[in-house]
């Protein structure tokens, strides 16, 4: 399994965890994130998915192990590892707590005493951008669960972070709201961004990710580029993960053979060059 290339904005060298209840999450888990990259972090329920992203957020810390942020053990950052790393976590009502949406996103802001004008600046401006101004006096309870994962997006984002990490970002959104969340991936990494996200949806793993890693029962069991990993039936099958929705149709509809498509534009590209190819020869 080759490993990503590139300068590694975080790393995760031997992580081990275990909950008070005996449940253990991690079990010698080693994860590179290069710099300016989207990685996925996949596999199924109860794999150690989120238990790993918040290692890498400092918000846990390993039991055996070492977790570091630009070559520094985030032990030794504190604060300072606040600053550069935005986390979303999965259930938006963990994160949102203020009276108002204004008052959550511009909370981290002012824990780090930004006047009042540069706090007003900065959610106004990353309200505009995740498109929820609307709701800015709005109480959190009050909005719809998709709004929320927009807002809870935006209290990370608002810190202008190296590199925003996403506990199942994908989770209860409509198809609407999961295209404006991908397209808000993108463009922070087009800023120089990294993203680590987690997700059991291959999908959209397989649309986002520049490398790929694969967990089950605690250990990372694959690790590589997308179009390697997800396309391996033998280490998605031992993870309890499908297919992309893009492999499944490419194998029923051509029967194998070739590159193994995981995106829906390469297989369209593919189908249409055979239909193509189907007219030339039956003109």
């Amino acid at each position: 399994m080759k490993e990503p290339e590139g300068e590694y904005l975080i790393e995760v060298e031997g992580a081990s965890f275990t909950y008070p209840d005996g449940t253990r999450a991690l079990k010698g888990v080693s994860v590179k994130v290069r710099q300016g990259s989207v990685v996925a972090i996949t596999g199924a329920n109860g794999s150690g998915k989120s238990t790993l992203l918040m290692l890498m957020a400092g918000l846990l810390e390993p039991q055996e192990g070492t977790v570091r942020f630009r070559g520094v053990d985030i032990k030794r950052l504190g604060r300072e590892l606040r600053r550069e790393v935005g986390v979303v976590f999965q259930d938006p009502d963990d994160q949102l707590f203020a009276p108002t949406v204004f008052d959550d996103i511009a909370f981290g802001l002012r824990m780090l005493r930004l006047s009042d004008e540069e706090v007003r600046s900065r959610v106004n401006e990353v309200a505009r951008e995740l498109g929820v101004e609307h709701l800015l006096d709005k109480p959190p309870f009050r909005l719809s669960g998709g709004e929320k994962r927009k807002v809870a997006i935006a209290t990370a984002l608002v810190l202008r972070p190296s590199a925003l990490l996403l506990d199942e970002p994908f989770s209860d959104l409509s198809p609407r709201a999961s295209q404006q969340l991908m397209s808000i991936i993108v463009e922070f990494k087009r800023s120089g961004g990294t993203v680590v996200f987690t997700s059991h949806d291959v999908d959209m793993v397989a649309e986002l990710s520049d490398y790929v890693y694969v967990l089950s029962g605690g250990q990372v069991v694959a690790h590589g580029e997308p179009e390697d990993v997800l396309c391996d039936d033998e280490v998605l099958a031992k993870a309890e993960l499908r297919p992309p929705m893009a492999t499944i149709l490419y194998r029923e509809l051509i029967g194998g053979g070739g590159r193994c498509p995981i995106k829906m534009s390469e297989l369209l590209s593919i189908l249409k060059r055979a239909c193509r190819a189907l007219e030339v020869r039956t003109r």
